[in-house]
């Protein structure tokens, strides 16, 4: 993902993350501590803010941190938040603990995600779900987003792959608007215009009866039988590198007993596999 900087000051920028918010200006100033005509001159370029001010407002407006580097870079200054690489030695620390967390969930599927939807990481239980896909899309750079949505992904085993795909593309639409990245934009038109699998979209996917979940479920094939997942994603509280603040923890939460239970015998299964190899 790449930060877009604009060439005519702070002032524009800050007033297209103000309209997006849909804060007047009034209200804008009262949560940052400010006034209205001090926001107004800053917009308009008749007031350069000092990087504090730059900060607090993208704060109260809720931008991403990549995209304060780049409201930072359009006043004048360097940049506040760096971006590491994530098998930098600075993260070893991060890098240990999403490999934990994600061990610790097996046999339940868990990945970690960056903000273009490139996987970093993933568990056993993920790489159950894309056994038997073809090469093109395990290569990496793996992305999520292909492999649920490819005609020759997932898609085919996922039996409710119209809600599912609807709540996919949403998810990114909301993405897109909170942060100007032309790569996640040029992945969902991708995405958005893959063809359904043949047979998809030719009736009706689900029973025309109150749903038995809590959410929206993933309900994909698998062995012969039906798995049904709800997804969690989790992001880190605060953070202060844009790599960081751009990865997403995805855990897929049985949805119900048999699925738990499919898992955990197929983990079984191969625990004992492996202590008599």
């Amino acid at each position: 993902m790449t930060t877009v900087v604009s060439d005519t000051g702070v002032g524009p920028l800050l007033r297209g993350w103000r309209e997006r918010r849909r804060l007047s200006q009034l209200e804008l100033a009262l949560r940052a501590g400010s006034s209205a005509r001090h926001v107004s001159f800053v917009e308009t370029g008749r007031s350069r803010p000092s990087e504090e001010m730059v900060l607090r407002l993208a704060e109260h407006l809720e931008v991403p941190v990549r995209e304060r580097n780049a409201l930072l870079l359009a006043a004048g200054y360097a940049p506040r938040y760096a971006e590491t690489p994530l098998d930098a030695p600075r993260l070893e620390a991060l890098r240990e603990g999403v490999e934990r967390l994600l061990r610790g969930y097996e046999p339940y599927p868990a990945l970690v995600v960056d903000g273009s939807y490139t996987v970093v990481a993933a568990n056993r239980g993920v790489a159950l779900l894309l056994d038997g896909l073809p090469g093109h899309l395990l290569a990496p750079p793996l992305n999520a987003m292909r492999i649920a949505l490819h005609p020759e992904g997932l898609a085919p085993r996922i039996r409710n792959l119209r809600e599912w795909r609807g709540h996919l593309l949403s998810q990114m639409e909301r993405q897109i608007a909170l942060a100007r990245s032309e790569s996640l934009r040029e992945l969902y038109e991708e995405v958005a215009a893959y063809p359904p699998p043949p047979g998809a979209g030719s009736g009706p996917e689900e029973p025309e009866e109150p749903s038995p979940y809590f959410a929206l479920p993933l309900r994909i094939e698998h062995g012969g039988r039906v798995l049904s997942f709800v997804s969690s994603i989790s992001t880190f509280n605060t953070p202060m590198d844009v790599t960081v603040a751009e990865l997403a923890i995805e855990t897929l939460i049985p949805a119900d007993p048999e699925t738990a239970a499919y898992l955990r015998s197929l983990a079984e299964d191969g625990e004992g596999a492996e202590a008599s190899a």
